[in-house]
């Protein structure tokens, strides 16, 4: 209850985070029937980037700061996005922008600081119901979605605690049990490696099919008290989705890229398992 995302919005974690959950968004409106985006950890949907939280750490300026005058056509989708909303634009305020008459956003935001704001931005919004809940425990009472048999999970906690790569692999375990139509996104930090891999052995030990593992680094995983990188494991991902996340995340990484000598960004996409 602690993290503020304020201070992080449009840092390169999130320019990644984002940016490939519209290419999800995107094949999913390729097909006619609609579909449910839950979003368990929402925010406050959006981020002033004057703000004080935001000029403190000034993240943001290594991240959305250097890529909003970009040309490269794999990021127009999520670039586009972002000039159209304004501010900066948090996962809820993106699947909505995403969203077509047929489909519907279900958010979920257990802070109370940021669920009142939250609720204030989707106000009188027939297509978004908003819960004041933990997402996690969200999962059994709001899945599977209601009139809609095709949809999206994302899981985006802030990873302040011990257990929250546990929670998320359990979390994918009920998501696969109740809503097999449903796509699952989490997104991840990388400070190093051992708890990424333990996260990863977990979920195969379970069973779980059909694993894309998509990561963008700044630097080599060596420094646990750095965030170095970040991923975003997809489980069930659409056909063609990861030729489409290789260009997205190739363009990041020349959008990005600064003169110093140590920037060492890397990409990496790896399937964790086959279908």
């Amino acid at each position: 209850m602690n993290y503020r995302h304020a201070y992080h919005a449009g840092n390169f974690a999130d320019c990644m985070k984002h940016a490939i959950l519209l290419v999800l968004l995107k094949s999913l409106a390729r097909k006619p029937a609609g579909f449910c985006v839950l979003d368990t950890h929402a925010g406050c949907g959006q981020y002033d980037l004057s703000s004080e939280e935001a000029q403190k750490t000034g993240e943001w300026k290594s991240g959305i700061g250097r890529l909003l005058d970009s040309e490269d056509p794999a990021l127009q989708n999520y670039l586009s996005a972002v000039r159209d909303l304004g501010l900066y634009p948090g996962s809820p305020a993106l699947a909505r922008h995403a969203l077509r008459p047929q489909d519907q956003l279900v958010a979920c935001e257990l802070h109370p600081e940021d669920v009142r704001p939250l609720r204030r931005l989707f106000r009188d919004d027939p297509q978004v119901s908003i819960h004041h809940r933990n997402g996690y425990e969200a999962l059994r009472a709001l899945l599977p979605p209601k009139d809609l048999k095709r949809g999206l999970v994302l899981i985006d906690p802030p990873f302040e605690k011990l257990d929250d790569f546990t929670q998320c692999a359990e979390a994918i375990s009920l998501i696969r049990n109740r809503f097999r139509a449903g796509i699952v996104a989490v997104w991840y930090p990388i400070k190093h490696r051992t708890p990424v891999r333990a996260f990863y052995n977990s979920l195969k030990d379970a069973g779980i099919r059909d694993i894309l593992a998509c990561e963008f680094l700044l630097r080599p995983a060596l420094d646990p008290s750095r965030l170095n990188g970040c991923g975003m494991l997809v489980v069930n991902a659409p056909f063609g989705f990861e030729e489409d996340a290789a260009r997205v995340l190739n363009a990041l990484k020349l959008g990005l890229a600064t003169d110093d000598p140590e920037d060492d960004m890397q990409v990496h996409i790896e399937r964790l398992v086959e279908e």
